[in-house]
């Protein structure tokens, strides 16, 4: 598949899934840009903003298996990967899988789980893998979490740890509609539909082999030159070395930094990555990866106040497609 063929899915996509998610067409595109890298995503905001809808209507829209899973604090590794029985008649451990076993997984409410379980999907959500009681199993590809998460000062939550946050290519917050224009039409929306969810009704637009090759032609089609390269990594060494950094982005945030330009190259019907790529995506894949200081923490700075911040010194190549 070639990048323009490709772009043209991406746009229906993006317009199918407009027709429910309202009003927030960004958010749509980098939902897009981090599943055409495998990437997971975690939605970070406030309940009722709709990470639920966009996430099932992207399992929808995109062809592929997906299956949600309401974290609670009662939830067991076992209930989200799955365990081997036994079966008397056959003389042998039957596996019975968990919900894990499919394309998208929407874990949601994440942070109401304790961590033993967020635990679990560290290995899915970085090898693409699962190890029941010492057996690996390989997951099918495209597979990538779609995750949400209410502010930790709500009651009944629990932080993420550092290394499952490390796994998410991407941190997004949703927002409240921006205009009142964009209010009144989700309420219109609603009325039209007859009722809450819409995604029952909502048809693939693609399958999944369609969208591997999609992917495959981000990882293999899209261009970035060594310039853009440094780049990155003048970028995530800046916010490294600030001094209210007590732990900065590892090298799988520079990593995922670049993929996702990739994927934003592709959404822009370019076979090669701009620096502007890189920017729009910079504190989305940057800043969750980042342990402030306790006494600058006291203070309110942010990680994405640092990556801001760092996105304003470190010099910008000018050309995209040399090196």
């Amino acid at each position: 598949m070639d990048v323009k063929e490709a772009f043209e899915i991406s746009q229906g996509i993006i317009d199918r899934i407009g027709q429910v998610y309202l009003g927030n067409e960004v958010v749509i595109r980098k939902t897009l840009a981090a599943a055409l890298v495998n990437g997971n995503i975690l939605f970070e905001d406030y309940p009722g903003l709709g990470k639920t809808l966009l996430a099932k209507a992207f399992g929808k829209v995109l062809g592929l298996k997906y299956t949600r899973v309401q974290f609670t604090p009662d939830l067991l590794p076992a209930d989200i990967l799955g365990t081997k029985v036994w079966r008397q008649n056959k003389g042998t451990f039957e596996l019975i899988k968990g919900p894990i076993f499919t394309h998208v997984l929407l874990a949601d409410e994440i942070n109401r789980a304790p961590p033993k379980t967020q635990s679990a999907l560290l290995e899915a959500m970085e090898e693409k893998q699962v190890t029941i009681e010492g057996e690996t199993f390989p997951l099918e590809r495209p597979f990538f979490v779609i995750a949400t998460q209410n502010p930790i000062e709500f009651e009944g939550t629990y932080p993420l740890p550092e290394a499952q946050l490390d796994r998410f290519l991407l941190r997004l917050r949703v927002g409240y509609p921006k205009s009142l224009e964009d209010e009144i039409a989700i309420l219109e929306a609603r009325l039209s539909w007859g009722k809450d969810d819409p995604t029952g009704d909502m048809e693939p637009l693609v399958d999944r082999e369609t969208f591997v090759r999609m992917q495959e032609t981000v990882e293999r089609g899209i261009f970035i030159s060594r310039d853009l390269l440094r780049y990155i990594a003048e970028l995530v060494r800046n916010v490294r070395s600030d001094e209210r950094v007590e732990a900065g982005p590892s090298p799988r945030g520079g990593i995922a930094l670049m993929k996702v330009a990739k994927a934003n190259a592709l959404l822009n019907n370019r076979d090669y990555v701009l620096p502007d790529d890189i920017k729009v995506f910079a504190v989305d894949a940057l800043a969750h990866r980042i342990m402030i200081k306790p006494e600058y923490a006291f203070e309110g700075i942010s990680g994405e106040e640092i990556v801001r911040e760092a996105l304003e010194k470190t010099p910008v190549p000018k050309e995209g497609r040399s090196g």
